[in-house]
């Protein structure tokens, strides 16, 4: 960070501290050093700060702070938003107790803000949180949403699509397996997704919890430059990994007997609530508010890929050069 950067960090804005519950994750990360470059303090709030320790050096002297909390205890909670101007509840799981976390813990984050009178909440919902969804996923996402609301009323919601990045088990578990596997066995490979870059994320958040006066109240869905279907992105993946494989489509007779009754078992590649999932396109509506009222351009996938997928392609970087 530049010495100009730093004199603009000592103003007004480093007076202010924002609150990451689950900001050492894979999303929390890009969240926080978009919230570094808008000039304010960040704390990190987890079961085991040390595993956000990481974050630390990116942003400048005294601007990262860390406290050890669990959601599920009230007097932590509390304990982590004393004294903070905002939040984000970034914590969320894709299998266990949704209700536990999506809905109770999300609760009790938004009452421990509004009895601390923070001023702005951002709360990480999902495309496709619904009260009437199929999956317990999809309605645990859905009565947090409605929990955080009347909570804390002005609270802003935000909707991602899935998110993709150097990090992520998304692009990365199928760049695995295509470098393992000579034939790709496709679950729903019709179903519609629009990848969304994880810096991207990270400034849509950082935007919508700075200025609760333009985005306090508001949902927002997010979703990435391309709609591409399951399969699509099995193809990019082996285009981009210079692998030829066979991509399979596997029947949805096949794929929902195999979610129901192999989905319980540890490593399963699907679960029950993750195939139901599956049905529905993971895709922003038409009308809602996204990155472009956030400010923010969205990132095609082709355009930073290249620096994380070389590595699963046989001879690394330079695999596909001449020799000379």
């Amino acid at each position: 960070m530049g010495r100009h950067e730093y004199s603009f960090l000592v103003g007004r804005e480093m007076d202010r501290v924002v609150t990451l519950f689950g900001g050492g994750g894979f999303a929390g990360r890009y969240v926080a050093q978009a919230l570094y470059k808008a000039g304010v303090r960040v704390r990190i709030a987890q079961r085991d700060p040390r595993q956000a320790f990481f974050l630390k050096p990116l942003g400048a002297l005294g601007q990262t702070q860390f406290v050890r909390c669990d959601i599920r205890d009230e007097d932590q909670v509390a304990a982590a938003l004393k004294g903070s101007w905002g939040a984000v509840n970034l914590v969320g799981i894709l299998k266990g107790n949704f209700r536990q976390v999506h809905v109770e813990g999300a609760r009790r984050i938004a009452e421990a803000a509004a009895a601390a009178s923070v001023q702005s909440l951002a709360h990480i919902s999902a495309l496709g949180a619904d009260t009437e969804s199929p999956s317990a996923y999809g309605r645990s996402k859905g009565l947090g949403e409605e929990a955080v609301r009347a909570a804390f009323p002005h609270a802003t919601i935000i909707r991602p699509s899935i998110l993709f990045g150097r990090e992520d088990a998304f692009i990365n578990r199928f760049a695995g397996m295509a470098r393992m596997l000579p034939i790709l066995p496709v679950l729903r490979g019709q179903a519609k997704f629009q990848p969304l870059y994880a810096a991207d994320f990270g400034r849509a958040v950082s935007a919508a919890v700075t200025d609760p006066e333009k985005c306090a109240g508001k949902t927002y869905e997010l979703g990435g430059p391309q709609v591409m279907t399951m399969r699509e992105i099995y193809e990019y993946v082996c285009d981009a990994t210079r692998h030829e494989r066979s991509i399979v489509d596997v029947p949805d007779t096949i794929g929902a007997l195999a979610a129901k009754f192999t989905g319980w078992l540890p490593g399963a590649p699907i679960t029950q609530d993750q195939w139901l999932m599956l049905q529905a396109d993971n895709v922003t509506s038409a009308n809602a508010p996204g990155l472009k009222d956030l400010g923010v351009t969205p990132t095609p996938l082709a355009a930073v890929s290249e620096g994380w997928l070389t590595r699963y392609r046989d001879h690394g970087r330079f695999a596909g050069k001449q020799a000379y």
